[in-house]
């Protein structure tokens, strides 16, 4: 159970945290774009790659558009650029020919994972200084992140105010 503090320092730290989590979302934003123009993408795309590097198979456009928060037809536009990149085809669904199912193209990808991977040693440090039950509580924060998140661009996208 979490420690509840006195009222000034829950005051001071919650002012840290609103100004620590804007400098580690814009580093985030522009190492994001380092990393995607360090491979000649958009940003969006890149972790559009990363998201699709997570799937068990092919996906719909309409998984791309669901996984990115993006519309179908930004979805789309987002494919077309991929695909002429090299990093995925669109092929027919063999169960449902109706379905065009984007893969990811494995050579392609096994480049943009090297680049992950010679980047990662300073991430698996950094999280090397943790024990275990800071790990776990980074897990839970990242996953309720990306959660909240994903609530926010769909309120965003269904025009809702910030």
């Amino acid at each position: 159970m979490p420690q509840k503090s006195s009222a000034p320092r829950r005051s001071t730290l919650l002012a840290e945290l609103a100004v620590t989590s804007r400098r580690y979302m814009a580093s985030y934003a522009l190492f994001n774009q380092a990393v995607a123009d360090h491979l000649g993408l958009h940003p969006t795309d890149l972790q559009c790659l990363n998201l699709l590097g997570l799937e068990a198979g092919p996906v719909t456009t309409g998984r791309v558009a669901e996984l990115t928060g993006l519309t179908t037809g930004s979805a789309t536009r987002l494919v077309d650029r991929l695909e002429r990149a090299g990093y995925v085809t669109r092929a027919r669904d063999t169960a449902d020919r109706r379905r065009v199912l984007v893969a990811t193209v494995p050579d392609r990808m096994a480049e943009f994972g090297a680049v992950w991977e010679r980047l990662n040693g300073g991430w698996a440090a950094l999280f090397e200084a943790y024990d275990d039950d800071e790990v776990a509580f980074l897990i839970a924060h990242m996953r309720r992140t990306a959660e909240l998140s994903a609530a926010q661009v769909e309120r965003l996208r269904d025009g809702g105010a910030p």
